[in-house]
């Protein structure tokens, strides 16, 4: 009998490569849960499957929301659970820092609660962020899982919740639950409020005529280990897969680092406009505080899977300016955000 996944926010940048991952790569049965008005753009090519109730199928749920949460776990009742649904944006944390902390927090809490009593013996996968880490030296870089939790921002502050929750309720409770602090992951379907996505689109968009060649930046000067998110979420499949071990932590992330100043740099390589761009700094774009160095060290996560980031930068790099490229050549003008 084919086993069963539960993958919350499955219309994500992530979740919907998990998809893809997991209907290319398993036999599996595969429940995404996501709310009744999130787009459908990124799990497009999945929908004749789901229209079939083939191998896919929705399942409509709020973090925010006890009873729906139970009633997912209850429909799916699986083998296997991606918890990737959250509020992820941490600009966007600054502004709504209550609606964060629930849904990341206690929005966590309702869905393990609900395992708990449903699906005990599932293997569970929380997905905190690096950005747990928040402020560190240079001297504590790469930065290891013992590394102290120094929080730059709600978002920062909800994670650290979510990360500490799934521990606990694997060693309360004895559940299968492990938690995982990716660093910056991108490509294909990022959204337009993190700052690498927001520049490839702003290129596409003067490249379209959309916009003018100004590109509105925030801090440049932010060190980031940059992975692809087609390598993040095979890391993810082996999380789960691997002789996986109630309680354990790990940092993921690519081998690739970088400033975003160097980044956007190679983005607008890539441009035939290079030449045209003027870059400015837009004070909306930044944080009252940064988590600025964002190095990590994935030795422990390697140790255990054998995983190794496989796709390069430059692609990951070139597959997002195109991302946008062909939105934006299909539907037309657009916010730059």
């Amino acid at each position: 009998m084919a086993k069963t996944a539960l993958i919350t926010g499955v219309t994500g940048m992530v979740g919907s490569h998990l998809l893809d991952y997991l209907v290319n790569n398993t036999d599996w049965d595969i429940v995404g849960m996501c709310r009744w008005r999130s787009p459908l753009d990124n799990i497009a090519a999945h929908l004749p499957q789901i229209n079939r109730r083939e191998r896919i199928r929705l399942a409509y749920g709020d973090l925010r929301d006890s009873v729906a949460v139970r009633k997912v776990v209850e429909s799916a009742n699986p083998d296997y659970v991606f918890h990737l649904a959250a509020q992820s944006f941490p600009q966007t944390s600054f502004d709504s820092p209550l609606d964060t902390l629930d849904t990341n927090i206690q929005g966590t809490a309702r869905l393990l609660e609900a395992l708990k009593s449903v699906s005990p013996s599932a293997v569970i996968h929380v997905c905190a962020s690096s950005e747990v880490f928040g402020r560190v030296t240079r001297d504590e870089l790469p930065i290891v899982e013992n590394c102290s939790f120094h929080p730059a921002s709600p978002y920062a502050i909800s994670k650290v919740g979510t990360d500490l929750i799934g521990r606990f309720y694997a060693e309360a409770y004895q559940m299968t639950v492990m938690t995982t602090r990716m660093f910056t992951h991108t490509g294909p379907r990022r959204g337009d409020v993190f700052a690498e996505s927001s520049f490839a689109k702003q290129i596409a968009m003067a490249e379209l005529d959309l916009a003018e060649p100004t590109i509105k930046v925030g801090n440049l000067d932010s060190l980031r280990t940059i992975a692809d998110v087609r390598d993040a979420v095979r890391a993810y499949y082996m999380l789960v897969t691997c002789s996986p071990e109630s309680g354990a932590f790990y940092n993921i992330g690519g081998s690739y680092s970088c400033s975003i100043g160097e980044l956007l740099e190679f983005l607008i390589s890539l441009s035939p406009l290079k030449d045209e761009f003027r870059i400015e700094i837009d004070p909306c774009r930044l944080r009252p505080i940064d988590a600025d160095l964002q190095i990590p060290d994935i030795r422990k996560f390697q140790s255990k899977t054998g995983w190794t980031p496989q796709i390069p930068f430059e692609t990951t790099m070139l597959d997002l300016l195109n991302y946008w490229r062909s939105k934006l050549r299909s539907e037309g003008n657009d916010l730059i955000r």
